[in-house]
């Protein structure tokens, strides 16, 4: 692959030389304001994730739980808005070396324009979109955009889809494939569940990922014990609610906040080397 793909294939060949599941954090630009997301995003990377996503805050998500919907919140009270998500982008992948993801809903995108937006996060240094809600049928005008400017394109699948379904949507996606480990939202839970490695068995099937496409779990992974469960059965382990929480657990305490999600990171990272 050319463009920053590059970057996101580079991480999982480094991880999987390594023995061990990449670890994906999630955090969505503009919480609690942009500056201090890019300093804690940062302090993910330092605290030992390899690839971080950062979320475009939507008022109307689907698949994010109350956690991530707060800091959606917050973000979008402080006015918020697409440039500062390239922005954040681009300083975070900057600062790292990292590759960094757009994780956004597809009103946004359609709205300031697939080519433009594809344009945009290429040039802030971005690696891909993760795009939950634009059906694969539809992904057409994204996806020659995101082709053209060397981006991946991740798609979701979950417990439900069924054996063709995972077949066409992992054959129109790159980078890898976001697998939902339950039918749910976000947010932190006490045990991952079965149907995650049911999923990422029956993912693994396709034509895509036996040629070499990962495959990452997300949803209700929060902490190194789950880490280490899923790192178990995926190549890479995506987590986003618990790293919201330790920000909102620290207030205005901004250090402390930093402090935390560095260190949560680290617990992470242990127990995908733990669980590999």
């Amino acid at each position: 692959m050319t463009g920053n793909i590059a970057r996101l294939d580079a991480v999982f060949a480094a991880a999987r030389a390594e023995g061990r599941a990449a670890l994906v954090g999630y955090l969505p630009a503009g919480f609690p304001d942009v500056d201090t997301g890019v300093r804690a995003m940062t302090a993910m990377v330092e605290g030992g994730c390899d690839a971080i996503e950062v979320g475009l805050p939507h008022s109307d998500p689907v698949l994010d739980g109350p956690v991530i919907q707060t800091a959606d919140d917050i973000a979008l009270r402080g006015g918020l808005r697409i440039k500062d998500v390239v922005r954040t982008v681009g300083e975070v992948q900057a600062a790292t070396g990292a590759p960094v993801l757009c994780m956004t809903y597809w009103n946004p995108v359609d709205r300031y324009g697939p080519e433009r937006f594809a344009e945009d996060l290429a040039a802030a240094g971005g690696a891909g979109g993760i795009l939950p809600d634009l059906p694969v049928e539809e992904s057409g005008p994204w996806r020659q955009a995101a082709d053209k400017h060397g981006l991946a394109t991740v798609f979701v699948v979950a417990p439900s889809s069924r054996e063709q379904r995972l077949a066409t949507i992992t054959a129109a996606g790159s980078g890898f494939v976001y697998a939902a480990s339950l039918m749910g939202v976000t947010g932190t839970r006490e045990s991952v569940g079965r149907e995650a490695k049911d999923l990422v068995r029956r993912t693994r099937a396709t034509e895509a990922v036996r040629a070499g496409l990962p495959v990452c779990v997300g949803l209700g992974v929060s902490t190194a014990e789950h880490a280490a469960e899923v790192a178990g059965f995926a190549d890479g382990v995506i987590v986003g609610s618990a790293f919201v929480q330790r920000l909102l657990a620290a207030g205005d305490d901004v250090e402390a906040g930093l402090a935390g999600v560095r260190a949560l990171a680290g617990e992470l990272a242990e127990g995908v080397r733990r669980g590999a």
